[in-house]
This record gives C-alpha cells, sequence and structure tokens, in this order.
C-alpha cells in the first residue's frame, strides 16, 4: 500500500510543473483588428519599425503601430515642403510660371538629384515634378530659398507648419530629409497629419500621380520613385523616403469608392518591404472601413418662434461632412437631433438652433450644428397686439 501511495506522489509531482509551464491557448479572436484595437493584429506592421493608417478627411485612425516614436523620415520630409508650397501657389506668392534660379547651396546638394546648376532657372511647375516625382534634393532647397528667401528661414515656416498642424513629435532642419545627425525626426502619425494637409490641396494630385515625364524639353527623365502610383487601384500619392539612417521610408495614398487612405512606413529593411507592407495597410482598410456621407438633408424639420415676425423656422445643417465605420456597422449609424421646442426672435440666418449627433452604438462619431435658414425679425407693437386679438377671437 505504501508504494502505490508513494508511486502515485512520484506521478504528480512529475505532471504538476509540465501543465504550469504551458501557456493558455490565446482567445480566437486576439488576432483580429477591430475598429476598437486599431493595432491589434501586429502582422500588418512587418519588418517596418512603425506604422499607422488613416482616414484623410476625417482623421480617423484604422490601424496604428508604434506611430509616435521619434524616426527619421529621408525624403519624406518633402512632403511638408510640398505643402509649403502649395500653399505658396494659392497664396498666390508663387505662379505654376515663376521662375525659380538655383543657387550654389542648391546644387551642391547630394543624393537624388535633378542636377542643377547654380544659376539656372526652372519654372514652379517644373520644380514641383523635380521634388513630387524625382525627388530632388536640390530642387526642394531650390524651392525653399524662393519661398523663404533662405533655406534656414524656409525651415523655419517648416516646424512653424508643423506646430500649427499638432505634429508634437517632429523637428525638421532642411527641406528635403537629407541626414543631419540625430536633429531632425518625426514619427507616422505626424507624417499621416502633414500627408493629409497636402492631400486638401486639388493641383498636388497632378504632380504626385506623374508616373513618368521629362524636364529641359525633354532632355532630362523624371520617373516616379513611388511605385505604388503604377501598381496600385486608387494611388494618389505620395512620397518615397530612404537613407542609411532612416531605412525605406513612405507615405502613400489611395482612393476608393469616396473614401481616402493614407499608410505611412517608417523604417522598413528593404524598398519591396515598404510597398508590401503599405499595399497591405490599405488593402486592410479598403476591405474593413467604409465613409458615409453626413449633413446632407436640406432640412431638419421646423422649431417655433416666440415673439417673431413669422411662427416658425426650419433648420438645416451648417455643415456636411464624413464619418469612417466598419463596412458590417454601416448601417447602424444613427442621427440623434437635438432641437428646443421654441425660440425666442430675433434670429438671424446661420444662426445655431441645435445640433445632430451621429452615433454607433455609444460612440459619438460626429456633431453638426444646425442653423437657421432665415433671419427673424422680434414683432412690433402692431404685430403683437394683432396676434393677441386672434388668439381671443
Amino acid at each position: 500500500m505504501k508504494r502505490l501511495f508513494y508511486l502515485l506522489l512520484c506521478i504528480c509531482l512529475f505532471i504538476t510543473p509540465v501543465m504550469a509551464d504551458t501557456p493558455p491557448p490565446a482567445p480566437a479572436s486576439s488576432a483580429v483588428p477591430s475598429a476598437a484595437a486599431p493595432n491589434a493584429d501586429s502582422s500588418l506592421s512587418g519588418t517596418a519599425k512603425s506604422v499607422i493608417l488613416m482616414e484623410a478627411t476625417s482623421g480617423k485612425v484604422l490601424y496604428e503601430n508604434n506611430a509616435d516614436e521619434h524616426l527619421p523620415i529621408a525624403s519624406v520630409t518633402k512632403i511638408m515642403t510640398m505643402l509649403l508650397a502649395m500653399e505658396a501657389l494659392d497664396n498666390g506668392v508663387m505662379t505654376l510660371d515663376t521662375q525659380l534660379t538655383c543657387s550654389a547651396n542648391a546644387a551642391s546638394m547630394g543624393g537624388s538629384q535633378v542636377y542643377l546648376e547654380p544659376g539656372e532657372t526652372m519654372s514652379f511647375n517644373d520644380t514641383m515634378k523635380a521634388i513630387a516625382v524625382s525627388s530632388g534634393n536640390d530642387a526642394a532647397v531650390m524651392m525653399a530659398e524662393a519661398i523663404g528667401g533662405t533655406e534656414g528661414e524656409f525651415v523655419k515656416m517648416m516646424n512653424d507648419k508643423a506646430a500649427q498642424l499638432g505634429m508634437v513629435n517632429t523637428h525638421f532642419i532642411n527641406p528635403n530629409g537629407l541626414d543631419e545627425g540625430t536633429e531632425a525626426y518625426s514619427s507616422a502619425r505626424d507624417v499621416a497629419l502633414m500627408s493629409a494637409e497636402l492631400l486638401k490641396h486639388p493641383k498636388i494630385e497632378d504632380y504626385l500621380t506623374i508616373w513618368m515625364d521629362t524636364l529641359r524639353n525633354g532632355a532630362f527623365t523624371l520617373s516616379n520613385t513611388n511605385k505604388l502610383i503604377h501598381s496600385y487601384q486608387g494611388a494618389n500619392g505620395i512620397k518615397t523616403g530612404s537613407t542609411a539612417e532612416a531605412g525605406y521610408c513612405l507615405s502613400a495614398s489611395a482612393e476608393r469608392d469616396g473614401m481616402d487612405l493614407i499608410a505611412v512606413v517608417l523604417g522598413a529593411p528593404s524598398t519591396a518591404d515598404r510597398f508590401s507592407i503599405a499595399t497591405g495597410l490599405l488593402d486592410y482598410g479598403f476591405a474593413n472601413y467604409a465613409t458615409i456621407d453626413i449633413g446632407t438633408s436640406d432640412s431638419f424639420g421646423k422649431v417655433a418662434v416666440e415673439k417673431g415676425d413669422t411662427s416658425s423656422i426650419e433648420v438645416q445643417p451648417a455643415r456636411t461632412g464624413s464619418v469612417v465605420v466598419p463596412k458590417a456597422k454601416k448601417s447602424q449609424v444613427q442621427a440623434e437631433i437635438d432641437l428646443p421646442k421654441k425660440v425666442a426672435a430675433p434670429i438671424k440666418q446661420g444662426d445655431k438652433i441645435g445640433s445632430v449627433s451621429y452615433k454607433l452604438g455609444d460612440e459619438t462619431l460626429d456633431t453638426i450644428d444646425l442653423v437657421s435658414t432665415e433671419d427673424v425679425e422680434r414683432m412690433n407693437f402692431w404685430q403683437s397686439l394683432f396676434n393677441n386679438f386672434k388668439k381671443i377671437f
């Protein structure tokens, strides 16, 4: 009997530690990305140091991994250079035909270039092609000096714009992204922010979507460094970058069915990796999300007016917009209208009367003001007297 007892005890001692070292099986849903956990599936990040997937119009993040780490971004820096160039064009500081002159400083830039010579002139339009398509470092500095007066002043403009856009993890030291120590850095999230801002300028797509072109009356050939422009359905930008320090970087954008996505990949080990990771992010976004237009109704009803020269007013949305939702939940978005029973005159057209909130479950996706469609004056004495008589008789 004792032998049997000791035998059973030994078996228990042998089995117990083996069972304790065996991890419990992972929940079946742990590897499935969701709206609530946009970084749940790390496989979308691949071999990159940092990635983010953002819907451009709303700024909604659909996936991210390590999106706020300070990293060098190489020529992706030129997104900010192009943004300030587009603003200069819109503000009339530049025209498409404005002639820019290359300085010795601009001509001295190494890396990717269009081989500008000191004193050579090039139109704003062609300089934008050189920056957007061939990632010309010399062209970027020439543009910077033309807009800012000096390269240093332009870099100050870059950092001021970054602060304005809420790019809290960014510091620029030049307009082209050439490595200069560790002082220059950004993050995947910040790159997505400035990419979205750049895409607000319709003219930029004319440059970003060029596959091949020429400069100098056909003497110099341009070929887009962003290969997704040629291979990915709906691709419309934006910028590649690579240096020994930064690795291979990319801000890629594409539009399908009215939804604009931006995929940022930083620190990939190869050019093939950056394109495949960006493709995977964009595919994930288009497969799983959709946009819904909001604020499109002409009227959200009427509100009674107290002591006005009219008895009621119609209200309408102050603006339109769009929200991004999982495709499977698109039909679940509800509009909740908040309006008072009555408002007092006087009222001006455009005055806020109430609001409409678009909700998915407990999450408020967006809220839009509801405003008056007309002016309403306060009743004068005789109008008030007449209305009182009407109520009596």
